[in-house]
């Protein structure tokens, strides 16, 4: 049986179009999983490269660069962010596990590009301190994070937990941008 080609329709705006305009979307998604997914990686190897130099540089002892307020200080965190609930490493640990497979499922969805990078820090950052709570010392599940940078009165953190926050900001501004106001959605229906 043959299989009759239908003619591309035509468009005023850019000619005839074809299976380019058709593909065009799926490549778009392609690229931007391809995006996300760098910085996934980016952050994970940054994020361990730094706790590396961390445990090895700071060993000794702290490494202040202004008056004791801003610096570098070695800690190992067995607890949720702020060192709460210490006691629970390996509940945190499988949560994490969890909270990563619903943030890759999650990205891989997405198509605003604000919420892309946003989820991608913020997955980039889980995954980093998931490895640290998974390898490191007492052993599999029960690791504590490295946290090292210090910042005045802030509690300690590391490049995972600047991925998280900053993440998290980028995902309200991208839920907040796409929610119109009411005032908007009074004023178009009237």
């Amino acid at each position: 049986m043959l299989c009759r080609l239908q003619r591309p329709a035509f468009s005023a705006v850019t000619g005839w179009r074809g299976i380019a305009d058709q593909v065009a979307p799926t490549v778009r998604q392609s690229g931007s999983r391809l995006a996300a997914a760098l910085i996934v990686v980016a952050v994970v190897v940054l994020d361990s490269a730094t706790k590396i130099w961390a445990v090895h540089a700071l060993s000794d002892g702290p490494v202040y660069l202004v008056h004791f307020s801003i610096g570098f200080l070695l800690a190992r965190n067995t607890g949720a962010a702020f060192s709460l609930v210490r006691s629970a490493t390996p509940l945190l640990a499988l949560l994490a596990i969890g909270a990563t497979v619903v943030l890759a499922r999650t990205v891989a969805r997405a198509s605003d590009k604000v919420l892309v990078v946003g989820l991608s820090l913020f997955l980039g950052g889980a995954l980093g301190n998931l490895v640290d709570r998974l390898t490191r010392a007492p052993g599999f599940l029960r690791g504590g994070v490295i946290d090292f940078v210090k910042v005045g009165p802030w509690p300690l953190f590391n490049v995972a937990d600047s991925a998280i926050t900053i993440g998290a900001v980028l995902v309200v501004i991208a839920v907040i941008r796409d929610r119109p106001t009411k005032a908007v959605e009074t004023e178009q229906s009237t």
